[in-house]
């Protein structure tokens, strides 16, 4: 089973339809829901990681892009920019995944990709900018 996060960008003409049941029922994937922001009459953005077999995922890609759907690989929206992290730690209390992990002994942070789903709490509480999340 594969899986993917990305980044789906609605037109709002697309707000009111129910494209991701249509991903699970017709293509056979599992979606999750990792974020979202839909207004009304606005462009609409969707986080969401989906698994399935990599052919389901090919085919379901394609159907969101036929839609006119944007989509855009989440690891490219989110950085820790190690050379700016002083090792406080104080962004990684606020990680509700874990994906900002502290090696106690050492006193060092480590960021782990697949875990985050770019909520931007870690973003207030760094004052140095070592996350970045372009969403």
């Amino acid at each position: 089973m594969q899986k993917r996060r990305v980044v789906l960008t609605f037109p709002y003409k697309l707000i009111d339809q129910p494209i991701t049941s249509y991903l699970v029922k017709n293509y056979d994937v599992i979606v999750n829901i990792l974020r979202a922001r839909i207004n009304p009459k606005e462009e609409g953005r969707l986080m969401i990681e989906v698994s399935g077999k990599e052919e389901n995922l090919d085919k379901g890609i394609e159907y969101l892009k036929e839609l006119g759907v944007k989509i855009q690989s989440l690891a490219q929206d989110i950085r820790w920019i190690e050379d700016r992290c002083i090792q406080c730690t104080a962004c990684s209390s606020l990680c509700p995944t874990g994906a900002i992990e502290v090696d106690r002994e050492k006193m060092t942070i480590a960021f782990n990709k697949e875990k985050c789903i770019a909520c931007g709490l870690c973003i207030p509480a760094c004052s140095y900018k070592a996350i970045e999340i372009l969403f």
